[in-house]
């Protein structure tokens, strides 16, 4: 069976971004090359890449014109864009959903045993949450407190309790962190 796998980067504040969108200046706080290793590995793990619309865009923008092994495997790895006002969309390899994104999720999980990473999108991983489609979260938590910005976790996501499976300093400050579903009692 597939994986949902969040994957996305926060200050120690809990924002996931500035005050507007593709505010991510504390991003150079956290990357370096245990984080280069860390996404290289992810996205060579991955089925498919899972965006927003505000995600999408601003990924495609980025990612269609630079260089790189990332950069390859980003362009190359089939992404799913859901979005209820996107009328195309055009970065190679991407699938435009407009209906039933938790559904969708349900039905790719099932086909197959790879990884399907959602970064950013906000609104999506809320609703993907309340959903209980989220096998892992990876969170990495930049050395930095933004003061204000956009919160990942918004008003109105169910709580849900998680173990941790694992966490790992890195050499420039930041922490990486990795929880999945509580094991279900037998």
């Amino acid at each position: 069976m597939r994986k949902l796998i969040m994957w996305n980067i926060i200050t120690l504040d809990g924002y996931f971004e500035g005050i507007e969108n593709w505010d991510l200046s504390f991003h150079d706080t956290i990357w370096g090359p245990e984080l280069e290793q860390l996404s290289i590995e992810q996205l060579n793990s991955a089925d498919y890449l899972v965006f927003g619309r505000v995600t999408y865009e601003g990924m495609a923008a980025y990612w269609k014109t630079e260089e790189g092994e990332i950069a390859e495997l980003m362009n190359k790895i089939p992404k799913l864009v859901f979005s209820k006002t996107l009328k195309s969309v055009a970065w190679n390899n991407s699938t435009l959903i407009t209906e039933n994104a938790s559904d969708e999720i349900s039905r790719l999980k099932q086909e197959g045993n790879g990884n399907m990473y959602l970064f950013g999108s906000a609104y999506l991983a809320g609703s993907f949450i309340n959903a209980d489609l989220f096998d892992e979260y990876r969170i990495g938590i930049a050395p930095v407190i933004l003061g204000g910005g956009r919160p990942l976790f918004k008003q109105g996501i169910q709580p849900k309790k998680l173990s941790l499976i694992s966490t790992q300093q890195l050499l420039n400050g930041g922490v990486l962190l990795k929880y999945s579903k509580p094991p279900k009692d037998t």
